[in-house]
């Protein structure tokens, strides 16, 4: 039997990352300004989806626990 290479955190972890980053893209796109250069478009947005490469960087590199 092959063991997988992450854990059962891991994937649970590495799900709510990609979570995060749609959601920022949502953000992203419900701003109202011409071109997306307003608050949501320039600094929200892009803020919540750097926490989510954050959070899938650190998904990554967690070490699995023996289950």
């Amino acid at each position: 039997m092959s063991k997988l290479p992450f854990g059962r955190a891991n994937y649970t972890l590495m799900i709510i990352g990609v979570v995060v980053i749609l959601f920022g893209f949502i953000v992203m796109s419900l701003d109202s300004e011409e071109f997306g250069f307003g608050a949501l478009g320039l600094t929200i947005g892009p803020l919540i989806v750097m926490g989510g490469f954050i959070l899938e960087f650190f998904a990554i590199l967690r070490r699995p626990t023996n289950q």
